[in-house]
Order: C-alpha cells, then sequence, then structure tokens
C-alpha cells in the first residue's frame, strides 16, 4: 500500500459508517486520482456506497466535453455518476458565483448523513492560505479550508489535504489515468492561477517546503480559530439571557452582557454569532457596531451588514433579516372567525382562537394614536402599554390590532380584555423567522 493510499484510508477511517460517499467529480488531475482510489479500495474492502456528482457550469465551450469523459471514466469504474447543469448567476467574480452553484448542487443532493468527498490537497491549502493572507483575513478565513464541514444534511470531507499535486501526479502518470486540463487553470488574470503559476514556484525554488509550511500554518490557524469558537460559545450563552417577548423567534443577545467583554471578545462573539447569518465587514467597517453599541438610551441605532441589520431595543440586540426589512403593506382584514391560521402579506400569520362576540372585528396595523381599554386602569394610550411590556421599536407597526369598529380591542400576542376571553377568544401571532442557512 502507498503512502498516498494509507493517508487517504486514514483521513476516511471516521466516515465508514456514512450512509454514502459521494465524489465531487470535475474530471481533473485531483478528483481523478480520488475516483480511481476510491473504486480500488472498494474492490478490496466493503466500503459505503460510492457515486460521482459532477458539475457543468456551461462557462467555456471546451466544458461540453467534459461530462462524457466523467461518465466513461465512471462507467469503466463501475461508480454511478450524476451529471447536474446549473446556472451560474452573474455578477462581479465569476468564480466565486460558479462556485456557490456547485456547492448549492452538492447540497441538494446529499442524504441525512452522506459524505462529499472533495479532492483538495496540500498545495490548494497553502495557495487558499496565501491568498487570504493578501486579502486581510483574519483567524477564520485564514485557518483556509478544513478537513471537514457540514454541508446540506450531510458533510463535506476533503481526505487529500496532507498529499501533495506532485504525489496525486505521480500516482495518476503510474496508473495511466487520463484528466481534463481545464483551459482557464492557464489564465493568470485569476488571482489563485497566478499564485500557482507564478508565485508559488518563486516561493519553492528559495524555501522547497514553502507549500508543507504554509499548509502547516493554517492548521495551526485551525486551532486558534477552533478555540476562539468555544470562547465564544462561552460568552454567547452568558449573552443570550431571556426576551420580554417570548413570542418574537428573532435572533437577540443581552446588550449589556455583550458590552460588558473585552473589545477583541466582543468581535469575536459577534463573528461566531452572525456567521450563518450573514457575511462579516472587514475590520474597516466595524465603526457601525460601536455606533450601535455606543447610542444614547433613547436613540434606536441600525447597523447594516451584508445580509440584514442588527438593531438595538429593549437593551438588546437584535439580528432582522427578510420579510422583517420589507415595508408592509396596509392591512383591514374582516375577522369574526378564522377556520384555520391566516398569511399576512410580508408578515407572518395570525390565528384567532375561539369566537368573537357579534360586531363588525377587523384586524389593522398601528396607525398612531390608539387606545386600549385595559381592566381595572381604564383607557391606556397604546403607545404607553407597548414600551411598558418592553416590544421592541421595529416589532409595533407589525403588530396585528383587533378592532370592533373604529375601537381597539385587542393586541395581538399581548392583551385580551375580560369580555374578549370570556368569548374563549385569544388572537395568536407567528411573526416572520429571519432566513437562515449561510455557511463559510
Amino acid at each position: 500500500m502507498t503512502a498516498l493510499e494509507l493517508r487517504l484510508r486514514q483521513a476516511l477511517q471516521p466516515w465508514r459508517a456514512a450512509p454514502a460517499w459521494r465524489i465531487a467529480f470535475s474530471g481533473g488531475l485531483d478528483s481523478s486520482v480520488l475516483v480511481h482510489l476510491l473504486a480500488d479500495w472498494a474492490r478490496r474492502e466493503n466500503l459505503p456506497p460510492i457515486s460521482a456528482i459532477h458539475v457543468h457550469h456551461g462557462l467555456q465551450a471546451a466544458a461540453d466535453a467534459w461530462p462524457e469523459h466523467c461518465a466513461r471514466v465512471c462507467e469503466h469504474l463501475r461508480i454511478a455518476l450524476d451529471v447536474v447543469r446549473v446556472q451560474v448567476a452573474p455578477g462581479a467574480s465569476v468564480e466565486q458565483a460558479a462556485r456557490s452553484a456547485r456547492y448549492q448542487a452538492f447540497s441538494e443532493r446529499l442524504g441525512t448523513g452522506d459524505v462529499l468527498l472533495s479532492a483538495q490537497h496540500r498545495d490548494d491549502q497553502a495557495e487558499t492560505l496565501l491568498f487570504r493572507l493578501l486579502r486581510g483575513a483574519g483567524v477564520r478565513g485564514l485557518a483556509a479550508m478544513p478537513a471537514s464541514r457540514p454541508l446540506g444534511q450531510g458533510r463535506l470531507v476533503r481526505p487529500l489535504l496532507d498529499c501533495s499535486r506532485a504525489e496525486l501526479q505521480a500516482y495518476a502518470q503510474g496508473h495511466g489515468i487520463a484528466w481534463i486540463e481545464d483551459p482557464s487553470n492557464a489564465d493568470e488574470r485569476l488571482s489563485r492561477n497566478f499564485l500557482r503559476r507564478r508565485v508559488m514556484p518563486v516561493l519553492a525554488e528559495r524555501w522547497p517546503q514553502a507549500s508543507i509550511s504554509l499548509a502547516r500554518s493554517a492548521s495551526h490557524l485551525s486551532e486558534a480559530q477552533q478555540l476562539l469558537g468555544e470562547l465564544a460559545e462561552m460568552d454567547l450563552a452568558a449573552a443570550r439571557g431571556v426576551s420580554a417577548c417570548p413570542w418574537l423567534p428573532l435572533p437577540s443577545l443581552d446588550l449589556s452582557a455583550v458590552s460588558a467583554l473585552s473589545d477583541a471578545r466582543q468581535r469575536n462573539l459577534l463573528r461566531h454569532w452572525l456567521a450563518p447569518l450573514t457575511r462579516m465587514p472587514d475590520s474597516d467597517h466595524w465603526a457601525g457596531w460601536c455606533d450601535l453599541r455606543d447610542a444614547g438610551l433613547d436613540a434606536a441605532p441600525i447597523w447594516k451588514l451584508a445580509d440584514g441589520e442588527l438593531h438595538r431595543a429593549d437593551g438588546r440586540l437584535w439580528w432582522l433579516s427578510g420579510q422583517w426589512l420589507r415595508p408592509l403593506d396596509p392591512l383591514d382584514l374582516p375577522c369574526d372567525r378564522f377556520c384555520a391560521s391566516v398569511a399576512l402579506p410580508g408578515n407572518g400569520h395570525v390565528h384567532l382562537q375561539g369566537e368573537l362576540p357579534q360586531g363588525r372585528w377587523h384586524l389593522r396595523y398601528r396607525q398612531g394614536g390608539e387606545s386600549l381599554r385595559v381592566p381595572g386602569r381604564g383607557s391606556r394610550d397604546l403607545k404607553r402599554l407597548l414600551n411598558e411590556l418592553r416590544v421592541p421599536a421595529f416589532v409595533r407597526p407589525r403588530l396585528p390590532l383587533l378592532f370592533e369598529g373604529s375601537e381597539l380591542m385587542a393586541v395581538a400576542n399581548l392583551s385580551h380584555p375580560a369580555g374578549i376571553e370570556a368569548n374563549g377568544a385569544h388572537l395568536h401571532w407567528s411573526p416572520p423567522i429571519c432566513a437562515q442557512g449561510l455557511s463559510w
């Protein structure tokens, strides 16, 4: 058994019980070697079912022949192949858009517990570290590519990260493996190609172990990032607190608990908390956080990020995105009874439990100046009541209000006068949930 085969087996040992192994198969050198290695291993031992996925981006004419090449290889090795054609969204970075489309296709095809095997190697890791270092990345970015991470319902695993490109090429040539040469890999206008073709050879001429050393540094930084993540989890547990509105399903943190940390720990906590929700800004744009944190008590500051906004209300930080950032249309909905939950355009769902007394009942949103009769307290200004109940300002325009004619009778989730409750009526609102699912 060669050193290459031994390292592959060691890397995949934790995933031997996975329901299936899917190979990201481009047809290039790296993935071709991985496919052959796994096919040979499967002939000798009992492995999870192995299949391959080829993603066709359609970005260059030469690529039209690649699915056929991959199909011939897989047929010869008796491996099932799934060819997926994707549309690459236009934008400033075609390379990034193609990557996003590719990983979306992979994610959609992974079942629960399935493993996607990708063939990035040690030289790729070194180039990734250098590329991100030149872009001024922090510890998270400089940790480069993890050996494994969640993807869809399964995991992405890179079992060749400890292997060099030279080892893979020697294996391919020694076993007569034919692979595809992507013409775009010669385009030195692309930063990664420039690093691979022009910079890395110069570094290796002066420091022959440059790729090994850079990959080792990425491993050290990955460990440092793990420790920062554990610290962030500890700080996060202390900062979650309890919201005055438990019915509000939005990510939020106690501002005082966050502010009590050092500036570095604040940034570490926020990066960790917001990582699944939005892309984070570079260091020059963190002034927005300081402005939000340090604003006066009567202010309603907002920190706008790439995929949403961080608001401050009721002594807490609130993450808003998706429907929460879109204006609402006026509402005037007759509601003597609901047979089921009713969708409010752009504003979740409302459900009326029980029946209302005979009357002209409508659901509306706040216009300003409303008052509500509160048992034992008489008529109370709605604005003051919402202040007392510590309802965040960004929620108030969205609260469904129950009117009989022109008189406000109840506020969803908050108050129900005795006359309504005596009839078994209760108005419940399920607010919209912020979009989730970003991953680094």
